[in-house]
């Protein structure tokens, strides 16, 4: 199993369709981590690149985010990439969690809204 975590500086960054890297970690058949891939992030909106082609192709299976909106996490299913949202904190330490069966999806949604500095927020 392969699980993609949007990161920034090795933690996970809030903002899925604007982080600096995706950590790609393989996970053995003793569900403990084998090794991490920095995958470098496409520029522009998440929903609006390639990103959920490419991790695919790396075999992704899971990916675990802070947030993101409805086109990003339709584009991820629809490669069959499952998505567990509402993520934060060190990412090597969130997958240890997820695969500890310690991690839901927030069920919540990243809005976007016009007139913010970057263009972008999240409400929660």
């Amino acid at each position: 199993m392969k699980v993609a975590v949007p990161t920034r500086n090795g933690v996970v960054d809030e903002h899925f369709g604007h982080c600096d890297t995706f950590t790609v970690f393989s996970v053995g058949s003793g569900s403990a981590i084998e090794n991490a891939e920095i995958v470098p992030s496409a520029q522009g909106c998440g929903c609006h690149s390639n990103i959920a082609a490419t991790l695919k192709e790396k075999g992704v299976d899971v990916m675990l985010a802070g947030n993101m909106g409805d086109g990003a996490l339709n584009m991820l299913a629809g490669h069959g990439i499952q998505v567990f949202r509402g993520c934060s904190g060190d990412a090597r330490q969130l997958v240890e969690n997820f695969l500890n069966g310690k991690v839901e999806d927030s069920g919540q949604e990243c809005h976007h809204h016009h007139g913010h500095e970057d263009g972008h927020t999240c409400n929660h």
